[in-house]
């Protein structure tokens, strides 16, 4: 098939790019690098089967493609909280122009959606149907409410024109090409260690989340798209196995080695405290749910960035 992957030059972006092409695809990658990088696709540059548009989702854009993967989006607060305004655009307008492509040539469109949606959770674990504790005016909310309005016109598109949809909302993932600065936990944690600097927690590290590594996102992803056409989700993809912060930060430091210190500092506001999916609907609907460990990824993941830091 032909395949549009927008923000293919990021972080999970170029793991789909990859995993489509070696199933035979035509990929074509949409990245305007804000956050994306070229070298996370330079290996893929000699595929003749991969085709590469410098582009802004905020702007309409015209190509024949069969499927829609829509990607692009700054997902860390240090990114999406850079240019607030513009995060907002990229999920809003971003989904009304993919949407509006997809619906031109009749082509099945997945949106990467987050937890972000859930904001900081009454329920736990979350499941599809919570509808979130989100506070619509922090300083998180270009990012999640951005995402939030991205279901909602997603949703309307399957009504109003009958469009194929999936909506899948991706839980906190890791894995080699995560961007060094992006100021999320575990590349935070690993390159602090690397760098022989102290690891700094936020709060009392008692806050929880839950780690999916890359390559097993990108199988979900991929079984969410192709799974049948009455199947829309929401659904939720990530790792259920819940860690406290602090117990990441001490398995990071046991595969680093070195002697960084764990130092303490305020919790950011809207933080969610905890961080959790219920997956039963992806192993029902897709037979899905994550293979790799905690501690099997961090291994893949500290070897990648040694490489770059």
């Amino acid at each position: 098939m032909r395949i549009l992957v927008t923000g293919g030059a990021g972080f999970i972006g170029s793991h789909l790019c990859e995993r489509l092409l070696n199933e035979g695809h035509d990929v074509l990658c949409v990245d305007n690098y804000f956050t994306g990088q070229k070298r996370n696709i330079a290996h893929l540059m000699d595929n003749k089967n991969f085709e590469v548009m410098r582009h802004d989702v905020t702007f309409p854009l015209y190509v024949e493609v069969d499927q829609i993967y829509n990607l692009a989006c700054p997902a860390s607060p240090v990114h999406y909280q850079y240019d607030p305004v513009q995060t907002t655009k990229t999920s809003v307008h971003g989904a009304i122009n993919m949407l509006g492509l997809a619906k031109r040539v009749r082509a099945r469109i997945l949106q990467a959606s987050t937890s972000e949606v859930y904001g900081d959770p009454v329920e736990h674990p979350q499941t599809e149907s919570y509808w979130g504790n989100v506070n619509p005016i922090g300083i998180r909310a270009c990012y999640d409410e951005g995402k939030r309005c991205a279901e909602t016109l997603f949703f309307d598109y399957h009504r109003q024109h009958q469009l194929e949809i999936k909506v899948v909302r991706i839980f906190n993932t890791y894995g080699p090409r995560m961007a060094a600065n992006d100021g999320r936990v575990v590349s935070n944690f690993i390159v602090q260690a690397l760098q022989g600097k102290d690891i700094t927690l936020y709060g009392d590290g008692t806050q929880t989340r839950s780690f999916c590594f890359v390559s097993d996102l990108v199988d979900g992803l991929i079984r969410m798209m192709n799974s049948p056409a009455e199947f829309t989700g929401p659904l939720n993809l990530g790792n259920p196995t819940e860690f406290t912060i602090r117990e990441l930060a001490e398995k990071v430091l046991a595969q680093v080695g070195g002697k960084s210190k764990i130092v303490f500092h305020p919790l950011p506001q809207d933080d969610p405290k905890q961080r959790q999916p219920n997956i039963q609907l992806a192993k029902e609907k897709l037979t899905w749910q994550p293979g790799v460990a905690l501690n099997e990824g961090l291994v893949e993941t500290v070897r990648y960035f040694e490489s770059v830091v």
